[in-house]
């Protein structure tokens, strides 16, 4: 299974970023066999529509799990409907968000965790 976890950096040693929208860097992890790559996001500077722009950039890897610490209301909607599901409240570096995933330690989220534009700096 593809796994996009939202990262500052480019490797599994790298702090998760709490933001979906316009986190640095996705990183893509195959579940089974811990293989990975990194992505950068291009929405990170966009004025708007960072979260949609981000769920299709992930989508067209073929991720099936988000892992992240927030989504916006945008983002959740399409994720939801590229059928990728979000799971939200991760912290540290990106392998211990897999393995907080992995213990049933994050929330799935049924809805956005935050406001819109809640992301921007």
């Amino acid at each position: 299974m593809k796994i996009a976890i939202t990262s500052a950096g480019q490797d599994l040693n790298a702090q998760t970023d709490p933001r979906f929208g316009r986190c640095q860097y996705f990183i893509v992890l195959d579940s089974e066999t811990m293989k990975f790559s990194a992505h950068d996001n291009a929405g990170t500077m966009q004025r708007g529509g960072a979260g949609p722009m981000a769920a299709k950039a992930i989508s067209d890897l073929g991720v099936e799990i988000l892992i992240t610490g927030d989504v916006g209301p945008n983002a959740f909607d399409a994720l939801r409907a590229a059928g990728i599901k979000a799971f939200i409240g991760a912290s540290g570096t990106v392998s211990q968000a897999v393995q907080q995933w992995k213990d049933g330690k994050l929330s799935e989220a049924g809805t956005a965790s935050v406001a819109s534009h809640s992301g921007m700096r």
